[in-house]
């Protein structure tokens, strides 16, 4: 099936004039308006809003036209466990990406996990205790100066609902001040919760000057994070001239920014298979998903040299999911990455020393060569910084050594 009548199926099941509905900014709304709340809350003294800075914010805009502010530089960056655990080059390429434009930000080293998994996982937990820890890593954020960038899907609709009951229950916000108030820390919230993609899409235009690398001979699909436009969807960005703006504008922007080629397939909408619970109570149900509804899909409609993803979960399961598939000869091996790893690519990152491709599991040998990067070369180099670091020459790889 091809692209245009991709689109214009899904767009056949909207509701009536569902295209207006979702620009017209004068039209009845399908939610209240966090922010009204937000600074109504401020000016009864229930709480501190982190605004971002003046001169220092893109404006975009959200699924029912409203305009949300992303931050350019001074974020402190809310690291991802999965990312850092799993898939390392992730979190090292959004803060390659933000030395390459110049830009100032902070990774703290007293942020704390969100829980969130937790939360969706097990109901382990309680709203109290999900609210303070949130608000806790904000009131950080706030007393460092810096404004929160959440880098994990999950994080960043965990917030967006933490925000929602913040917003709604006195009694919550009175439980959560109490834990605070025995920590030293405000009961703060920010003006707006910024996904590091979101940074990325309004960041494109800067990203565009620096491109190194040709990738306009790549294909790519894209797989929209359920956390990111299904929970909260109203704050998730959208753009009418990406798919007449009935999907998130994320990701898919970056494929045509950088020039490749981007093509779609029947089942965008559908999970990548993670899910939380069933991820760990029901595996093979999560791998089947991932690599029969999702990776077997797009090789048959779309046959993508690459899929482009946004969250730790996504890229997780959608590639490590598919050596299971492959002992099954089924019709997978697609390469995957996060859109911050491919805009530092085509950006001239290295791919091991900042990328750390060698982490995933599909072989990228293949979509390294496409994209003109010497990989056997490339690998020799990440091996010689490796072996001054088995030698004790230097304590770890420097941004410096890694150009």
């Amino acid at each position: 099936m091809t692209e245009t009548s991709l689109q214009e199926k899904n767009l056949q099941i909207l509701p009536k004039k569902a295209k207006d509905r979702v620009f017209d900014r004068k039209g009845s709304l399908p939610t209240e308006y966090f922010k009204d709340q937000l600074f109504d809350l401020e000016a009864k003294g229930e709480l501190i809003v982190h605004r971002i800075e003046e001169d220092n914010f893109v404006e975009v805009r959200t699924k029912f036209g409203r305009t949300k502010k992303i931050p350019i530089q001074n974020t402190w960056h809310h690291k991802s466990c999965g990312q850092c655990g799993h898939i390392p080059g992730y979190s090292t390429a959004i803060y390659w990406l933000h030395r390459k434009l110049g830009l100032k930000y902070h990774d703290p080293r007293d942020q704390t996990s969100c829980t969130a998994w937790n939360y969706y996982a097990s109901s382990a937990s309680n709203p109290a205790a999900q609210a303070s820890i949130a608000i806790r890593n904000f009131a950080q954020a706030y007393q460092d100066g810096f404004f929160p960038l959440i880098h994990c899907g999950t994080s960043y609709g965990h917030y967006k609902e933490t925000r929602n009951e913040i917003l709604h229950h006195p009694k919550l916000r009175d439980q959560v001040r109490r834990v605070l108030d025995k920590l030293g820390k405000p009961l703060v919230f920010p003006e707006e919760i910024v996904h590091y993609s979101e940074w990325i899409h309004a960041m494109l235009p800067r990203m565009k000057e620096h491109i190194t690398r040709d990738f306009s001979n790549i294909t790519v699909t894209v797989h929209p994070a359920c956390h990111y436009h299904k929970l909260v969807t109203e704050d998730a960005i959208y753009d009418k001239e990406l798919y007449d703006g009935q999907r998130t504008a994320v990701v898919s922007s970056v494929v045509l920014a950088m020039k490749a080629k981007l093509a779609d397939y029947s089942t965008w909408h559908d999970c990548c298979g993670f899910g939380f619970r069933h991820i760990l109570v029901s595996r093979d149900f999560s791998r089947s998903f991932s690599t029969i509804r999702k990776i077997e899909r797009m090789k048959e409609e779309a046959n993508p040299d690459l899929l482009l993803t946004h969250d730790t979960g996504c890229v997780t399961t959608l590639d490590k999911s598919q050596f299971a598939a492959r002992a099954h000869n089924r019709n997978v091996n697609i390469p995957v990455l996060s859109d911050a790893q491919f805009a530092a690519l085509a950006l001239g990152a290295h791919p091991y020393k900042v990328c750390q491709m060698h982490w995933h599991g599909v072989d990228n040998k293949p979509i390294m060569e496409k994209m003109g990067i010497d990989h056997v070369k490339a690998w020799d180099e990440f091996q010689a910084q490796v072996k001054r670091i088995e030698n004790k020459e230097i304590e770890y790889i420097t941004w410096e050594d890694a150009e």
